[in-house]
């Protein structure tokens, strides 16, 4: 029964920033990985970012040098630091953590890139 809280999203101003986060029932070390992955409106979900329980990152490139993944494990909790947003981030955010082979998913967090 693990559960994933994503929070953090809203309506931003292209080229400002977010943090969102992903609030896990259980330790972050129990998951071979946890990541944040998009989908905006007309479009596939994409994964955005992952980190390993080891620490290793990685992330899309369309969003490289822009979004950081990070955690606090003290917290049961995984960040995305969203800088200089694009028109094109605007999507439904969500929260996934990968066990031995199952993967859970957080509800999702909305955001919205508009002037």
């Amino acid at each position: 029964q693990v559960q994933l809280v994503e929070s953090g999203g809203g309506l931003v101003q292209p080229g400002g920033s977010l943090r969102l986060s992903c609030a896990a029932s259980r330790s972050i070390f129990s998951f071979v990985s946890m990541g944040w992955y998009r989908q905006a409106p007309g479009k596939q979900r994409e994964l955005v970012a992952v980190i390993t329980s080891g620490g290793t990152t990685n992330y899309a490139d369309s969003v490289k040098g822009r979004f950081t993944i990070s955690r606090v494990a003290t917290k049961n909790t995984v960040y995305l630091q969203i800088n200089s947003l694009k028109p094109e981030g605007t999507a439904v955010y969500y929260c996934n953590a990968l066990g031995d082979s199952t993967p859970y998913w957080g509800r999702g967090t909305q955001v919205t890139v508009a002037s």
